[in-house]
C-alpha cells in the first residue's frame, strides 16, 4: 500500500495512479477506464482549465490544471499496462518536439516576428507529417487540423483558411443576406417535421454565422461562455425570486419575474 503523503510530487502522483489502476487493490471505475471512455473526461477538464482562466480564480486554474494533469497521467498508465508508451515517452516526444520546432530558440535560425515563428512552424510541422502530395493539399490540411477540435472552432478554421486562400466574401452584407436565407431554410425543415435535415440546416446556419465572427474578428466559444454565464446568472436571480420553487408556477408569472431579473442591477452590471 502506498503512503499517504501530499507533499510528493510528480513522481508520486504516478504511483498513486498506478494504484487506482492496480487489478487487485486498485478502484473498480478506474480499473473499467479505457482511453474511449475517458475522453468527455479529458474534454471536460480541458474546458473547466478555460473556465478557470475566464474568471480569473488562480486557485481554481491550480485545481483544474491538476485534474487534466491527471487525465493525461491515466491514459499514459493505461497505454504503459498495454506495452504501448509510457509517461516518459509521453514527456521525451513532446520535449523533443519543442526543441524540433523551435530552431530559433535551441539553434542557429533568427526569426524576429511571432508571424515568422508560426510560419516556420507551419513548415517543420508540415515535413514532419510526410503528406504524400495530395490533389486536394488544403482541404487534407484542414481535415487534419480540424479532426480533434469543437465543431465551432473547426469551423472557424475552415472558413479563416479557405477565405484567405479563395473565398471570400466581398462585403458583410452577402453574408447577412446568407444567414437569413440558412435562417429561412431551417425554418421549413422543421415545419416539414424533417428532423435529420432540421439538424443540417441548424448547421448551416451556425457555419453562416461563423462568416459574421471571422469578418468581425469575433471569438464565438468566448461569446457563447459568456452568454452561458450570462443566463445562469439571471436564472439564479428568477429562482431566488421563488424560494427556489418553480414547479407549477403560472407561465405569465415566470415571464414577468424573467424580465425583472434582466433589470436588476446586479444582472445589468452582468450584461454589460
Amino acid at each position: 500500500m502506498i503512503e499517504k503523503n501530499h507533499t510528493k510530487g510528480f513522481s508520486y502522483l504516478r504511483e498513486i495512479v498506478s494504484q487506482l489502476r492496480d487489478p487487485v487493490q486498485g478502484c473498480p471505475w478506474d480499473l473499467e477506464q479505457n482511453h474511449s471512455s475517458l475522453i468527455p473526461y479529458l474534454l471536460e477538464e480541458a474546458y473547466e482549465v478555460a473556465d478557470a482562466i475566464r474568471h480569473g480564480s488562480n486557485k481554481d486554474l491550480k485545481e483544474e490544471l491538476g485534474d487534466l494533469l491527471l487525465q493525461v497521467i491515466l491514459h499514459a498508465q493505461i497505454a504503459s499496462e498495454e506495452n504501448l508508451f509510457s509517461i516518459e515517452d509521453v514527456v521525451q516526444a513532446i520535449t523533443a518536439k519543442l526543441i524540433r520546432r523551435h530552431p530559433h530558440v535551441f539553434g542557429n535560425l533568427k526569426l524576429k516576428t511571432s508571424e515568422e515563428v508560426k510560419k516556420k512552424w507551419k513548415e517543420i510541422k508540415i515535413k514532419e507529417k510526410s503528406l504524400p502530395i495530395s490533389q486536394c493539399p488544403i482541404s487534407d490540411h484542414l481535415r487534419e487540423k480540424i479532426r480533434s477540435q469543437p465543431a465551432m472552432k473547426g469551423a472557424l478554421n475552415i472558413l479563416n483558411t479557405t477565405a484567405n486562400e479563395v473565398l471570400e466574401w466581398n462585403t458583410i452584407d452577402g453574408i447577412w443576406l446568407k444567414v437569413n436565407e440558412e435562417i429561412d431554410e431551417l425554418k421549413e425543415a422543421i415545419n416539414n417535421g424533417d428532423l435529420s435535415n432540421s439538424e443540417k440546416e441548424f448547421g448551416d446556419v451556425i457555419f453562416t454565422l461563423m462568416h459574421v465572427a471571422r469578418w468581425y474578428q469575433l471569438d464565438p466559444e468566448e461569446g457563447l461562455a459568456r452568454t452561458n454565464n450570462r443566463f445562469l446568472e439571471q436564472f439564479s436571480s428568477l429562482e431566488k425570486s421563488l424560494d427556489g420553487n418553480l414547479s407549477g408556477q403560472p407561465l405569465n408569472k415566470l415571464n414577468q419575474l424573467w424580465q425583472a431579473t434582466k433589470k436588476s442591477p446586479q444582472n445589468k452590471q452582468t450584461n454589460q
